[in-house]
């Protein structure tokens, strides 16, 4: 078996032809693989954002409800770790700088080999020891004046072939050209886009004409929209050039296995980390806000030689990133690790049945969220206090930088948890503002705190809080069982007011 996994990076699902009929993004190429795989409609995220949902790819299991943002611990059980011990080969090719900061520095080490490509958004990549910042900053909106890696990074990108996603799957088309003959591969191709900055070649530019004249503006702030129309509507132009600049770029990967014949012997996978929000809910991003569907509700297509004749079919199972890493392990007949929760999606390919009832998911210190497909609940505390939260950890790292001595000064050790290996954990106080409310992963407080329940059938923008203490009833009584599988703190128990015995 060989496989190919494409792991793009804050994909919002309405930009897709393929899940929305309202968007005016050019997405041929999307449609095109639609029309070839398997398509789910109801796959949602983990653990949030970027790093954190890594996190959960790897290991099957869910981890925002012991941590934030962080490494792969030394009880992690990693897919790709787990190939390259049992006679799988396998290789990511990425421009994902996270990677390369503190709290993410264990995630490539566990391919059998790695490719980075430099430059992307702010990675710490070209020496400039005193920059001419004055005169960048005329370039650039006052709001992404702060930017300064990304200004500079952005200098050295003035040919089409400078811009990180065409270097990406250009490597990727190496690999295939001196590995296609050979069997027992995993390549994934992880791009940045269509993350912000929203920086896409003029060709795609042009594609999204609009009235704005002013400074390049493509990188929202994690913040309430505030702009003008025309600024928003320069912000959204600028997504949908990347989408479709990847899309394009996707494309010529499709072009590839169809004139090399892949798709006789190999699989081929393509989701997203989360969603985005483009100024739904009066927000831009993610991360502060609630884990709104435009977030959470995710892309997910999957190509099966040994299912070729389904091409074009749907899946309605609720399915989530937790399962990518057993239907992987299940692809190439490798045992599936006792910690894994995520069921193994291979299962349902051919016949469309319920793989659970329903799934938890959110960011470190916020709410803990549910679906089941048919409403989604946002369970928050009612007073937003970090009071008895804790991270727990053998590997003191964050987004992009190391716990302080303060922080591990009052450190104390933890009992062992279900998934590590008999180890205990450092359990060390969150990151908290001077209230000593959780901050998210960038140091923000969280906003419009307050518990939500969402009827999906009649309001999928949800827009219009119901009140209905069965479906709550109901979805606690899941959120409970779905916190004891991951074997969540009881102090989670006390803090969100669930009953846990």
């Amino acid at each position: 078996m060989k496989a190919v996994f494409v792991l793009l990076d804050s994909l919002n699902r309405n930009a897709l032809e393929v899940y929305s009929d309202k968007t005016n993004i050019k997405t041929p190429n999307f449609k095109r693989f639609q029309e070839k795989c398997i398509t789910f409609d109801n796959h949602y995220v983990g653990s949030l954002p970027c790093i954190p949902a890594r996190r959960d790819l790897h290991t099957g299991r869910i981890n925002f409800l012991h941590r934030s943002w962080g490494p792969l611990e030394p009880f992690d059980d990693s897919f790709p770790e787990i190939m390259k011990n049992n006679g799988v080969y396998s290789h990511i090719i990425t421009d994902h700088h996270h990677y390369f900061a503190d709290g993410g520095a264990t995630y490539h080490q566990r391919y059998s080999s790695w490719e980075l490509v430099r430059g992307q958004a702010i990675d710490r990549w070209k020496a400039e020891v005193n920059p001419d910042l004055d005169l960048l900053k005329t370039k650039y909106h006052k709001t992404q004046h702060h930017r300064k890696n990304y200004m500079i990074n952005r200098e050295y990108m003035n040919k089409e072939e400078d811009f990180c996603t065409p270097q990406v799957f250009s490597l990727a088309e190496n690999f295939l050209d001196k590995n296609k003959n050979e069997d027992n591969w995993f390549l994934q191709i992880e791009c940045f886009d269509p993350h912000e900055p929203f920086h896409a070649p003029d060709r795609f530019r042009k594609l999204y004409p609009n009235k704005y004249d002013g400074p390049i503006l493509d990188w929202p702030i994690y913040d309430r929209v505030k702009e003008t129309k025309e600024e928003v509507s320069e912000l959204k132009a600028n997504y949908a050039a990347l989408v479709s600049m990847v899309d394009e770029y996707f494309g010529k990967l499709l072009d590839y296995f169809d004139n090399n014949n892949l798709w006789e012997d190999t699989a081929l996978i393509l989701t997203t980390d989360h969603g985005f929000l483009l100024g739904e809910h009066d927000w831009w991003a993610k991360n502060r806000m609630p884990v709104y569907n435009e977030i959470s509700h995710i892309p997910l297509m999957i190509y099966h030689p040994g299912h070729s004749k389904l091409s074009g079919s749907r899946i309605e199972s609720l399915t989530q990133t937790i399962d990518i890493m057993p239907t992987f392990l299940d692809l190439f007949n490798l045992n599936i690790p006792n910690d894994v929760s995520g069921k193994s999606l291979l299962n349902i390919l051919q016949s469309d049945q319920q793989i659970r009832k329903a799934l938890i998911y959110g960011y470190f210190g916020a709410a803990c969220n549910i679906t089941d497909g048919k409403h989604t609940y946002f369970r928050y505390p009612k007073k937003m206090s970090a009071s008895g939260l804790h991270e727990y950890t053998l590997m003191p790292t964050r987004m992009t930088s190391r716990f302080s001595i303060r922080e591990l000064s009052e450190m104390t050790l933890s009992n062992p948890f279900k998934f590590s290996k008999g180890l205990q954990l450092l359990k060390v106080k969150p990151k908290v503002s001077e209230n000593n409310e959780p901050l998210e992963v960038q140091g923000m407080t969280f906003e419009d705190i307050g518990s939500q329940l969402f009827d999906l059938s009649i309001d999928k923008e949800q827009k219009f809080p119901i009140d209905d203490p069965e479906v709550i009833k109901f979805l606690l009584e899941e959120m409970v069982k779905l916190m004891k599988q991951a074997d969540a703190p009881k102090a989670l128990f006390e803090r969100l007011n669930l009953k846990c015995n």
